[in-house]
């Protein structure tokens, strides 16, 4: 059963459709969602514009979307890009699980939806009845708001999980060091983020040195940025060189770090952030 409107107060809803802009937008999750559910989002396709290709990137976390005309599915952590077409005159809304919490939530092991896109009937049938794609989009955005509180009131982050996401997010940890750290062995980490976060803690690291990098892209390096900045980026970012980064950044997003940031400053083909 969804959770009652009470769980999801009007002031944390991200109004009505009307008021969308056109493209992706985000939006917080509600206060009381904040420690599963990283943000609430849209991507508004306009009418006039034709049919888009888009590019999902990895981002160690796991999607609930609602797609006009389809209906209600679950996006698996990915592993690397994918590309996909957007079509003209279409509303999407999704919540976006943190890393920690989207296993427990769909109470479903995250390595069998890993590079997967699954029709939420298949996972949660009574729930995918009163999510289809037939529904007016705000109505949509409500009930998969309410559906997320009530799966996360089911289930919430696993605690180790989470807090290894945390250090993981530090280039230089170890592995072995991190499991120590949250009380578990080696092998007990691995399996417990295989079931939270989809993949293992090596996996996870990976995905989220990329995710650094890709925000400083996005918070303004210019198109056509000289290779020393890249080297500088990719320094920041925790890589150990440039060479380091192409690598990377080609195996989990299908191009080079100047051509995912001329992308991400909307030159190319245009950007759907997961």
């Amino acid at each position: 059963m969804l959770a009652s409107e009470a769980a999801v107060p009007p002031d944390a809803r991200p109004g009505p459709v009307r008021a969308w802009p056109s493209g992706y937008t985000e939006w917080p999750a509600p206060a009381t969602l904040r420690h599963a559910i990283a943000c609430l989002w849209a991507q508004v396709t306009p009418d006039d514009g034709g049919n888009r290709p888009g590019l999902v990137l990895p981002d160690a976390c796991s999607d609930l979307i609602w797609e006009q005309g389809h209906g209600a599915f679950v996006a698996g952590p990915d592993t690397g890009p994918v590309r996909h077409l957007m079509e003209a005159g279409t509303v999407v809304f999704g919540v976006r699980f943190r890393p920690s919490a989207g296993g427990p939530a769909l109470g479903v092991p995250l390595s069998e939806l890993r590079d997967q896109r699954v029709d939420l009937a298949d996972l949660r049938r009574p729930d995918a009845r009163l999510l289809p794609g037939t529904l007016d989009p705000d109505t949509a955005a409500i009930r998969l708001l309410e559906l997320a509180g009530a799966l996360v009131a089911e289930g919430g982050p696993d605690p180790a999980a989470t807090r290894a996401a945390a250090l993981l997010a530090d280039p230089r940890a170890l592995a072995e060091d991190v499991a120590v750290d949250v009380g578990l062995s080696l092998r007990q980490l691995r399996r417990r983020c295989h079931a939270v976060v989809g993949y293992g803690p090596k996996t996870l690291q990976r995905v989220l040195r990329f995710r650094r990098f890709v925000a400083r892209v996005d918070a303004g390096l210019p198109a056509g940025q000289e290779a020393h900045d890249l080297a500088a980026l990719a320094a920041q970012a925790g890589y150990a060189d440039q060479a380091h980064l192409t690598r990377e950044c080609r195996a989990l997003a299908g191009l080079t770090p100047a051509a995912l940031a001329r992308q991400r400053s909307g030159q190319d083909m245009p950007v759907f952030p997961q």
